[in-house]
């Protein structure tokens, strides 16, 4: 069994590689430029891999609807009013058979790129996730990629029937879908009978904070005439998307991150799962997820492999890095998901979330250095990092349809500064890394790093230290948290602080750490700082708190071996 923690990089493959200086916002692709899947040479891979990451997440490889004009490789074009930003929306797919020719240096030539790309990614010594979107396609979704004999969804759909099992989408019949979709060029989008919007909006009349540009799938869930779910037989739907998921697992993938996936039955995945791993058994599903209610049965019945924990590490940790919330809470963030820890990726960024550096979250991007230490090394189970955060990308342009809200645009044509200089023309030396974005950038890969060379981390035991550091004057329990990791005859103390200020602290270790961990008391023993490679004297004993000092907005992993 392979007890290599994930680290996975998300990147979002269309900015990654884009060199343009000046873009201008609204921007199509020849003015502002776009990243292709060749930048993501032998040197980019190998930067990333050394950064820690074993996993690399390349977000919009399948072909979505955008506003540039594919015509001349027999792409037909899109409506603008129903594509968000001149680039469009990785998450409205418009062909689920191919891969998007904004990533190709030689568009008619993109499948043969993605596939020299699997097979770069994987010489570097990264596994390879991408995208699936099984909830929703874009309005004027039209396969032409898709192999011999394969129907093309709603192809043999019943327009007449709002829900039919064997429909591919929801209906609206004899209504005209309405609402603002229009564009100056182009006139109204028109469409009869109207389809139900991807958000679960049986409306003809989407608005703007719907996900107009969109369609939902049906997967047998009757939400018209509320007659509950038809899965007997199994709905036409699954039967196509188990074979789209076949068809990406036989270019060499890794695994897939399934977009919110809680919004398609759990049946679903728990039947095509398992198809898919008969023939792929290494591959991995990760699956967007929201509601811990749903956690256990997405993982046991439907049987992915990992869920996000958005609503609960990540919500929690951002709150204590702002000053909103005690670090106490992160004990009852573990407690909640106990029994299913080892299934949840923790992330602190991601291409939805406001990036740490922004106004919007921390406004500092050194700020939440306790929390990355805590969500990396708290327990063996992945972490996510999203390009550009381990240099302090603040994601506050304004690119277009992406207004500035500390978010890195995926819906426009941009180009991200501090990527741009990380690369350097492709070198990825950091000379033109300022020297805070170069420091920030030692300590993710020392970090992250860390996970797998650190065994205690990788595959080790955790034990919770709060419980009995609360209430004193030794630590502010609502400023610092603490917790051990042990593997074998190695012991790891990591203690951080969320405040502004450096502290000076006592820890205590209790004995029922000691019985249930089996490790010795020792009045004096050497410890290493994993994160400063500095060592220390200290008492690790039950009976003497551990006297540590914490540099402010930091922490220190402090190595034991008896």
């Amino acid at each position: 069994m392979d007890e290599t923690k994930i680290i996975i990089y998300q990147v979002f493959t269309r900015l990654f590689g884009n060199t343009h200086i000046r873009c201008k916002q609204n921007g199509d692709i020849q003015t502002n430029g776009c990243g292709k899947m060749d930048c993501f040479t032998k040197q980019a891979l190998h930067d990333i891999k050394r950064l820690g990451a074993t996993h690399i997440w390349y977000t919009g490889i399948i072909s979505h609807a955008t506003q540039t004009d594919y015509t001349a490789y027999g792409i037909p074009k899109n409506h603008p009013a129903i594509v968000k930003g001149k680039a469009g929306s990785p998450y409205a797919v418009r062909d689920y058979y191919d891969v998007d020719p904004d990533l190709a240096v030689h568009p008619e030539k993109r499948m043969e790129e993605f596939e020299a790309l699997v097979k770069r990614t994987h010489e570097s010594g990264l596994k390879m996730i991408i995208d699936f979107v099984p909830n929703h396609v874009a309005r004027q979704y039209h396969s032409l990629a898709k192999p011999a004999g394969v129907k093309d969804l709603g192809e043999n759909d019943d327009t007449a029937q709002a829900f039919s099992p064997n429909n591919n989408f929801y209906y609206l019949p004899g209504k005209q879908l309405e609402g603002d979709l229009y564009d100056e060029a182009e006139g109204f989008y028109t469409e009869m009978p109207a389809r139900a919007t991807g958000n679960n909006c049986f409306s003809a009349c989407p608005n703007r904070n719907d996900w107009y540009e969109t369609i939902k799938l049906n997967y047998g869930v009757d939400y018209i005439g509320n007659t509950g779910c038809h899965f007997t037989p199994i709905p036409d739907t699954w039967v196509k998307m188990k074979d789209i998921l076949l068809f990406w697992a036989g270019k060499g993938i890794d695994g897939f991150r399934c977009d919110m996936a809680e919004m398609v039955p759990c049946e679903f995945w728990g039947w095509a799962i398992p198809q898919v791993k008969a023939v792929c058994p290494d591959l991995i599903f990760i699956a967007e997820v929201y509601n811990p209610h749903e956690y256990r049965n997405y993982l046991f019945n439907g049987h992915f492999d990992y869920l996000y924990d958005k609503v609960g590490l990540y919500d929690t940790l951002r709150a204590v890095t702002c000053g909103y919330a005690s670090a106490t809470a992160i004990t009852n963030c573990w407690q909640s998901v106990n029994d299913i820890w080892g299934h949840m990726l923790n992330f602190l960024e991601n291409h939805d979330e406001q990036r740490i550096a922004s106004e919007y979250f921390a406004g500092n991007p050194f700020k939440a250095i306790p929390a990355m230490i805590v969500s990396a090394c708290m327990n063996t189970n992945p972490m996510m990092v999203y390009f550009g955060q381990e240099l302090g990308e603040p994601g506050m342009d304004c690119e277009g349809f992406s207004g500035r809200d500390g978010r890195t645009t995926i819906f426009d044509y941009w180009s991200i500064d501090s990527i741009r200089r990380w690369s350097n023309h492709g070198r990825f030396n950091g000379h033109l890394l300022s020297n805070k974005e170069k420091e920030l950038h030692r300590f993710y890969r020392q970090l992250l790093t860390l996970c797998n060379s650190e065994a205690a981390i990788s595959k080790g035991t955790f034990f919770d230290l709060m419980y009995v550091n609360q209430g004193g004057w030794l630590m502010d329990e609502h400023k610092q948290y603490a917790f051990l990791r042990k593997y074998g005859n190695e012991i790891l103390l990591v203690v951080v602080n969320f405040s502004d200020m450096p502290v000076h602290v006592g820890v205590n270790v209790p004995q029922h750490a000691f019985d249930c961990l089996q490790m010795p008391s020792m009045a004096d023993c050497e410890a290493k700082d994993l994160l400063d490679a500095k060592s220390c004297r200290i008492s690790f004993m039950p009976t003497k708190a551990i006297a540590l000092d914490l540099p402010a907005n930091g922490g220190r992993i402090l190595k034991i071996t008896f």
